[in-house]
């Protein structure tokens, strides 16, 4: 069987013979394709902003009970006052200042939360005028472990729970509860701890009165490479005149 050829066979035009192409109506068409396109865009830019200020609001929620939280475990304790917001606010400046803040969005919780675990910690022991025995010190060390049991399950809380594990590890070694030296403490937690020191030493409490700021600052300078981040103090002491203030 010879193969039928097309050679010779030319093209048919579309506007002639064949039904061809209405170009107004393809422009009509695309046309409101675009509207439609426009439109669902629109709505669905005005619902990521929706959801924006609800998870905006569902974190300022949770960072109220937080911190409502905190408060009751700091009552426990033989001081009160500001010291957790102080913290909060100086925490989370020092880790704007290190550039890392954005890594670590519940570093603030931590901050808060940090003493949670005296919850488990007898309140004779909490409230005792006089120094701890052995027994009493083994107890009171337990304490950064409660809280990071208390934290380290729930979601987005994974830096606060460090924290709170860590925030008595100094950077030779010799803190509690792992004896964990230098790098080996996660960088929020050291941050912290220069924070809170700061804020212990800049503060008044039953025992002394509080410090001058450029007497805590030397301290701070003299305790850096042994219980604090030396490089964290460098980074911290420029800061502490731009301190956020705290309302009383």
């Amino acid at each position: 069987m010879t193969p039928r050829s097309d050679a010779g066979q030319q093209p048919v035009p579309l506007d002639a013979g064949g039904p061809g192409l209405d170009q107004d109506a393809l422009e009509a068409q695309l046309q409101v394709f675009a509207r439609e396109i426009g439109g669902l865009y629109r709505s669905q830019k005005a619902r990521a902003e929706q959801l924006e200020e609800a998870l905006a609001a569902l974190k300022t929620a949770y960072l109220e009970t937080i911190r409502s939280f905190a408060f009751v475990v700091e009552a426990k304790d033989a001081y009160t006052g500001l010291h957790l917001e102080r913290c909060r606010a100086y925490g989370v400046a020092l880790m704007e200042e290190l550039g890392v803040a954005g890594d670590h969005p519940d570093a603030e919780y931590g901050f808060l939360l940090h003493d949670a675990g005296k919850v488990g910690v007898p309140e004779r022991i909490l409230s005792k005028p006089g120094p701890l025995t052995a027994a009493e010190w083994r107890v009171m060390r337990a304490h950064p472990v409660i809280g990071y049991q208390m934290l380290e399950n729930i979601p987005f809380m994974t830096t606060a729970a460090e924290i709170v594990r860590c925030h008595h590890e100094m950077f030779d070694g010799s803190g509690y509860p792992q004896g964990l030296k230098a790098e080996e403490i996660p960088l929020p937690a050291r941050a912290f701890s220069i924070v809170d020191a700061f804020d212990a030493m800049t503060t008044d409490r039953p025992y002394r009165a509080a410090m001058p700021t450029e007497r805590a600052a030397a301290e701070l300078t003299r305790m850096a490479g042994t219980q604090f981040d030396p490089d964290v103090v460098g980074v911290f002491l420029p800061l502490i005149d731009r301190l956020p203030p705290i309302a009383t």
